[in-house]
């Protein structure tokens, strides 16, 4: 069977794989080691397929259709927006066995997953594959997209119970893949709005303080409105790393790095969510 052999939570600005605006060297040199990092544990672990939570912002979808949670089931491409910043357009390794396995097991269980054969991914998922997955050869990539950014979003509670049925799929799911589930997006940053350029590094360290600890339910617990209100509208994207969270319970989190970049307007998080040997 398929086993989940590690998890990974991780920024996924627009603006990492071209290093835009970051002119601290110092401090790109950490940010870049924090993906180097994730790349060699995933090496290490032999991986070969990564499940990359993420969240679309307006670019794959828009006013037609906003799914609450979908999982892309067939072919991967990048959106217009993701080609304008220097990632080229270009199939990306699927796994529709293991993401259709995804689809039908949220159904029997009673979760309406909306799905896509095909898609343009945004950055969520294309940053973190650009900086980790990709630079590994033959590994997959099953792209799940959680609604974190037109109100309503989805419920906290909600993005771990998709979590767990997740983990549930990949354990049931009769093949031999090795595979890492990437949390992505936050921390603290706002979007558009009034307090655009702030970083509350404080809540960005209570955040992972609460991955290290592994306090889920204490994650969930958090209300959005609080969120919004201490870390910007960016922030409600924890929603992601509960859902990769939730689907390794057990596993221990080990902070890789954490960086406030002014340049990016944004609390940068890494960590690990390791499991035992």
């Amino acid at each position: 069977m398929a086993q989940l052999v590690g998890g990974f939570l991780m920024p996924h600005l627009p603006t990492i794989p071209s290093g835009q605006l970051l002119e601290d060297g110092e401090l790109k040199d950490r940010v870049y080691g924090a993906f180097d990092k994730i790349t060699q544990r995933l090496k290490d672990l032999e991986v070969d397929t990564v499940i990359i939570i993420g969240d679309d912002h307006y670019e794959s979808f828009g006013p037609h259709c906003i799914p609450t949670c979908l999982v892309v089931t067939g072919d991967i491409n990048v959106s217009d927006h993701v080609e304008l910043l220097g990632m080229p357009k270009g199939l990306i390794p699927n796994n529709p066995e293991l993401a259709q396995h995804i689809v039908q097991t949220g159904h029997d269980e009673g979760i309406d997953w909306a799905f896509a054969k095909y898609l343009g991914v945004d950055h969520s998922i294309a940053v973190p594959y650009t900086m980790t997955a990709k630079k590994i050869p033959g590994v997959k990539v099953v792209p799940v997209y959680l609604n974190d950014v037109i109100m309503p979003v989805i419920r906290s509670s909600r993005a771990a119970e998709l979590g767990r049925s997740i983990r549930r799929a990949i354990d049931s799911f009769p093949g031999d893949e090795r595979v890492a589930i990437f949390g992505t997006g936050g921390i603290s940053h706002w979007v558009g709005g009034p307090g655009m350029g702030n970083i509350n590094e404080e809540f960005d360290r209570k955040i992972m303080k609460m991955v290290e600890e592994g306090d889920l339910e204490g994650l969930i617990a958090l209300p959005d409105r609080e969120v919004f209100e201490q870390a910007g509208n960016g922030a409600i994207e924890i929603k992601n790393w509960i859902c990769a969270m939730a689907a390794v319970p057990e596993a221990q989190g080990l902070t890789i790095a954490y960086e406030p970049v002014p340049a990016w307007i944004t609390g940068c998080g890494f960590s690990e969510l390791k499991l035992a040997a």
